[in-house]
Protein backbone atom coordinates (compact mmCIF):
# COMPACT_ATOMS: atom_id res chain seq x y z
CA UNK A 1 0.00 0.00 0.00
CA UNK A 2 1.18 3.20 -1.10
CA UNK A 3 1.24 6.20 1.45
CA UNK A 4 1.00 9.64 0.56
CA UNK A 5 4.19 11.68 1.28
CA UNK A 6 2.49 14.91 3.63
CA UNK A 7 5.68 18.30 3.77
CA UNK A 8 6.32 18.96 7.21
CA UNK A 9 4.55 22.29 7.23
CA UNK A 10 1.19 20.46 6.07
CA UNK A 11 1.46 18.21 8.90
CA UNK A 12 1.71 21.06 11.04
CA UNK A 13 -1.08 22.83 9.67
CA UNK A 14 -3.25 19.56 9.89
CA UNK A 15 -2.38 19.27 13.36
CA UNK A 16 -3.06 22.93 15.04
CA UNK A 17 -6.64 22.23 12.46
CA UNK A 18 -7.34 18.79 15.20
CA UNK A 19 -5.86 20.56 18.50
CA UNK A 20 -8.60 23.40 17.72
CA UNK A 21 -11.07 20.92 17.41
CA UNK A 22 -9.98 19.15 20.19
CA UNK A 23 -9.51 22.19 22.14
CA UNK A 24 -13.63 22.71 21.44
CA UNK A 25 -14.56 19.53 22.27
CA UNK A 26 -12.69 19.73 25.94
CA UNK A 27 -14.09 23.48 26.62
CA UNK A 28 -17.49 21.54 25.53
CA UNK A 29 -17.06 19.31 28.05
CA UNK A 30 -16.28 21.66 30.74
CA UNK A 31 -19.16 23.55 29.67
CA UNK A 32 -21.67 20.50 30.23
CA UNK A 33 -20.32 19.00 33.03
CA UNK A 34 -20.05 22.21 35.27
CA UNK A 35 -23.41 24.18 33.28
CA UNK A 36 -24.89 25.40 36.72
CA UNK A 37 -21.71 26.60 38.23
CA UNK A 38 -20.20 28.14 35.66
CA UNK A 39 -23.10 29.81 34.63
CA UNK A 40 -23.73 31.17 37.99
CA UNK A 41 -19.85 32.33 37.88
CA UNK A 42 -20.29 33.65 34.71
CA UNK A 43 -23.96 35.00 35.09
CA UNK A 44 -25.60 32.98 32.67
CA UNK A 45 -28.73 30.13 32.78
CA UNK A 46 -27.32 26.80 32.84
CA UNK A 47 -29.29 25.79 29.46
CA UNK A 48 -27.15 28.32 27.89
CA UNK A 49 -23.95 26.77 29.09
CA UNK A 50 -25.61 23.86 28.03
CA UNK A 51 -26.57 24.13 24.61
CA UNK A 52 -23.04 26.23 24.51
CA UNK A 53 -20.87 23.08 24.95
CA UNK A 54 -23.54 21.04 22.93
CA UNK A 55 -22.95 23.57 20.15
CA UNK A 56 -18.71 23.39 20.98
CA UNK A 57 -18.79 19.58 20.94
CA UNK A 58 -20.39 19.19 17.14
CA UNK A 59 -18.31 22.11 16.09
CA UNK A 60 -15.06 20.63 17.77
CA UNK A 61 -16.61 17.02 16.19
CA UNK A 62 -17.20 18.04 12.61
CA UNK A 63 -13.99 20.00 12.48
CA UNK A 64 -11.67 17.11 13.71
CA UNK A 65 -13.64 14.63 11.18
CA UNK A 66 -13.82 17.19 7.93
CA UNK A 67 -9.80 18.28 8.69
CA UNK A 68 -8.81 15.35 5.46
CA UNK A 69 -11.91 16.23 3.54
CA UNK A 70 -11.63 20.36 3.36
CA UNK A 71 -8.62 22.49 2.36
CA UNK A 72 -6.44 23.75 5.11
CA UNK A 73 -7.31 27.32 3.79
CA UNK A 74 -11.09 26.68 4.03
CA UNK A 75 -10.76 25.45 7.89
CA UNK A 76 -8.25 27.99 8.90
CA UNK A 77 -10.30 31.13 7.98
CA UNK A 78 -13.11 29.74 9.80
CA UNK A 79 -11.05 29.13 12.21
CA UNK A 80 -9.36 32.59 12.70
CA UNK A 81 -12.75 34.10 11.81
CA UNK A 82 -14.04 32.05 15.10
CA UNK A 83 -11.20 33.16 17.44
CA UNK A 84 -11.03 36.61 15.96
CA UNK A 85 -15.22 37.20 17.10
CA UNK A 86 -14.48 34.71 20.49
CA UNK A 87 -11.85 37.77 21.72
CA UNK A 88 -14.17 40.82 20.84
CA UNK A 89 -17.63 39.31 22.29
CA UNK A 90 -14.95 38.41 25.53
CA UNK A 91 -13.52 41.89 25.58
CA UNK A 92 -17.30 43.46 25.28
CA UNK A 93 -18.44 41.22 27.89
CA UNK A 94 -15.72 42.05 30.16
CA UNK A 95 -16.51 45.71 29.38
CA UNK A 96 -20.30 45.53 30.00
CA UNK A 97 -19.44 43.14 33.36
CA UNK A 98 -17.18 45.91 34.22
CA UNK A 99 -19.67 48.48 33.69
CA UNK A 100 -22.45 46.87 35.83
CA UNK A 101 -24.34 45.13 33.26
CA UNK A 102 -25.70 41.28 33.96
CA UNK A 103 -25.22 41.06 30.42
CA UNK A 104 -21.68 40.14 29.91
CA UNK A 105 -21.46 37.03 30.39
CA UNK A 106 -24.62 35.98 27.82
CA UNK A 107 -22.83 38.02 25.43
CA UNK A 108 -19.59 35.78 25.49
CA UNK A 109 -21.21 32.36 25.86
CA UNK A 110 -24.12 33.13 23.44
CA UNK A 111 -21.22 33.93 20.89
CA UNK A 112 -20.05 30.29 21.15
CA UNK A 113 -23.25 29.11 21.10
CA UNK A 114 -23.83 30.61 17.55
CA UNK A 115 -20.62 31.03 16.32
CA UNK A 116 -20.13 27.02 16.81
CA UNK A 117 -23.21 26.42 15.05
CA UNK A 118 -22.28 29.09 11.94
CA UNK A 119 -18.27 27.19 11.61
CA UNK A 120 -20.07 23.94 11.30
CA UNK A 121 -22.45 24.34 9.07
CA UNK A 122 -20.04 27.01 6.90
CA UNK A 123 -17.42 24.02 7.12
CA UNK A 124 -20.14 21.28 5.64
CA UNK A 125 -21.24 23.22 3.26
CA UNK A 126 -17.91 24.04 2.10
CA UNK A 127 -16.85 21.97 -0.71
CA UNK A 128 -14.73 18.34 -0.59
CA UNK A 129 -10.90 19.18 -1.39
CA UNK A 130 -10.65 16.75 -4.50
CA UNK A 131 -8.21 13.13 -3.63
CA UNK A 132 -5.10 13.28 -4.42
CA UNK A 133 -4.47 11.26 -7.44
CA UNK A 134 -3.44 7.77 -7.17
CA UNK A 135 0.02 6.28 -8.40
CA UNK A 136 -0.13 4.21 -11.46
Amino acid sequence: MTRAVVPTAARWTLAGIVGDGVFKVVLAAVYLAGAAPLGRLLGVSGWLMAVSGVALLACGGIEIRRVRDRSARTCLRLMAAYDIGWVVTAAVGFLLARRGSGVGGEVWVGYQAAAAVAFAGLLLAAAPTPPPPTPR
